[in-house]
């Protein structure tokens, strides 16, 4: 028998290999929530709301390589608008599946709820674009050809895709054939070996040069490919904010993080010092350059980004990254560097009844760490705080650097447990953002999920008081919750939960933490600008720089 629209929609997605779908639920969505619920290879993963759901899918985009997300018409889609946005802005394929109302409905523009009373039912399909590779409407007619279209853009972009069924056609037999899947990219045979000529060449020329590893190595799978390239040159490699662990930070080639002007002026004079800066797959954004003070010559730069390549001036477009450095490591000669590894955030310094302070935080959190941790670092002061952390072997840190939108990394960091469950999940958030998300922190008592909560309380908003003109303002200030009691609150009653003050307290609470054998919910008290080096820089030339 031919299969139904449905039916085809979840063999695709599950032939690509996505078997779990975050979510609510909703009538216009009973269909494709049915769907994914009674299928037994496809698991329905419940959110507290569609933007937590937003967030937890693209939590495990990061860690499994794509994911999806289902939600209702309108109120549903728009609220996970915003996750979807920032799946869109850092590189990662999430498929978002929307339930519509029935045909016969919109074409009689019946005014029915989740609608804009206008009669118009593709509206919200017309928002969703900005922030998506590709989209469609499907039919019984299109359906196998739109949702290979969308795919196929989802996992050759590393973009977000949206999709939307009427309820009535879901349970429809396919009408149309599959004649329009479009093919993968590829490189143009002459260009990539132009493309890999010049890089060679202006590698080959140079005296000193260096590596910035990006963001786009981990999230097009290319880790093994970029570490060979670097193996065999013996290249030394950097890294920016956002590009956190694109490759592994033991590797003996690494120097640390560059963020411009602002930290690490080691690492900067030796970044900002090469006659050759090869970037592979790093974006030159704001809090990626220390607030753009990093200082690289144009004429010095090489880009490998996804789908082109700039060599100084010139551009070469149809260029895979895969195929450049699979190509550039049977090209580049041996051009080893002797670099000095760095060493971290030292030992914590304070006596053990000084209160806590982010001399003592960070280096504790740093020991805190184990090889393959899953590291959720919201934006904000706390990803800031650990940004200079040194990872250890196999270990992934992930922050929203682009995007930014607090709030996210709590569910995020359930969606990363769920693509993982037998890595351990630390998650670390500002009390400022885990207020708008807290509710989801049930999903992890509910999935049996055991992560490592680190809650940094410091009496509101700090990255906001340290950006604006005066932080004592009052839109800083938060309701003062109990945080330590939240787990129970939310179902969790057997979690180990705590709260610290002072360096004792804090040693006392995550030696318990580690081995209570549950999951853990830690409170930590500090001063309210108590904040890291990098955070303080960093907002003091945003400032400067967004003033002018």
């Amino acid at each position: 028998m031919t299969a139904t629209v449905v039916e085809h929609l979840m063999t695709r997605l599950k032939q690509i290999g996505v078997t779990d779908v975050f979510g609510v639920p909703g009538d216009f969505s009973f269909a494709l929530n049915d769907a994914v619920d009674n299928d037994p290879d496809m698991r329905w993963i419940g959110c507290c709301n569609e933007l937590n759901a937003a967030y937890a899918a693209d939590g495990y985009a990061r860690v499994k390589g794509r994911s999806a997300l289902c939600t209702t018409y309108g109120v549903g889609e728009l609220s996970a608008l915003c996750g979807v946005a920032g799946s869109y802005t850092e590189h990662l394929p999430v498929i978002h599946l929307v339930g519509m109302p029935s045909v016969s409905t919109q074409k009689a523009r019946r005014i029915v709820h989740h609608t804009l009373g206008t009669g118009n039912f593709e509206a919200y399909a017309d928002m969703t674009k900005p922030v998506v590779a590709a989209s469609a409407i499907l039919t019984p007619e299109n359906a196998a050809c739109q949702i290979e279209r969308c795919l196929e853009a989802a996992v050759a972009r590393n973009r977000p895709v949206y999709m939307a069924l009427p309820q009535d056609y879901a349970d429809k037999e396919l009408a149309g054939e599959l004649v329009c899947a479009p093919e993968a990219p590829q490189s143009d045979p002459g260009t990539l070996a132009a493309a890999i000529d010049a890089i060679a060449e202006m590698i080959g020329a140079a005296q000193s040069a260096v590596v910035l590893a990006g963001y786009l190595i981990a999230r097009l799978g290319l880790r093994q490919v970029a570490k060979g390239l670097l193996t065999r040159t013996g290249l030394p490699f950097a890294t920016m904010f956002m590009d956190k662990t694109a490759l592994d930070e033991t590797l003996p080639g690494y120097i640390g993080l560059y963020d411009g002007r602002i930290m690490n002026p080691e690492v900067r004079d030796f970044v900002e010092g090469c006659d050759c800066v090869l970037n592979i797959g790093a974006l030159w954004s704001d809090f990626n350059t220390g607030a753009f003070t990093a200082k690289i010559d144009p004429a010095r730069m090489i880009a490998v980004m996804q789908h082109e390549v700039r060599v100084g001036h010139a551009t070469f477009l149809d260029v895979e990254m895969r195929d450049v450095l699979e190509g550039l490591a049977k090209v580049l000669p041996a051009k080893p560097a002797k670099v000095k590894n760095p060493a971290g955030l030292g030992e914590p310094k304070g006596a053990p009844s000084d209160p806590i302070c982010p001399d003592y935080l960070y280096p504790r959190f740093e020991k805190f760490l184990r090889e393959g941790d899953i590291v959720m670092a919201e934006t904000g002061t706390i990803s800031m705080g650990l940004g200079f952390a040194k990872m250890p072997t196999g270990a992934e840190f992930f922050n929203q650097t682009l995007w930014g939108s607090i709030g996210w990394a709590t569910p995020a960091a359930f969606g990363a447990a769920m693509a993982a469950p037998k890595r351990r999940t630390l998650l670390f958030t500002g009390e400022g953002s885990h207020q708008m998300t807290a509710q989801d922190i049930g999903q992890f008592g509910r999935y049996d999920l055991k992560p490592i909560i680190f809650c940094l309380n410091n009496d509101g908003y700090l990255i906001e008081r340290l950006l604006c003109k005066d932080p004592k303002s009052s839109y800083n200030d938060l309701a003062p919750w109990n945080y330590t009691q939240l787990p129970a609150a939310f179902g969790m009653t057997d979690w180990y939960c705590a709260k610290a003050s002072t360096n004792a307290e804090l040693e006392a609470v995550m030696a318990k933490a580690e081995t209570c054998g549950t999951g853990a919910y830690i409170e930590v008290v500090m001063d309210q600008m108590a904040a890291s080096p990098l955070a303080k820089k960093l907002g003091e030339s945003i400032q400067t720089l967004y003033s002018k």
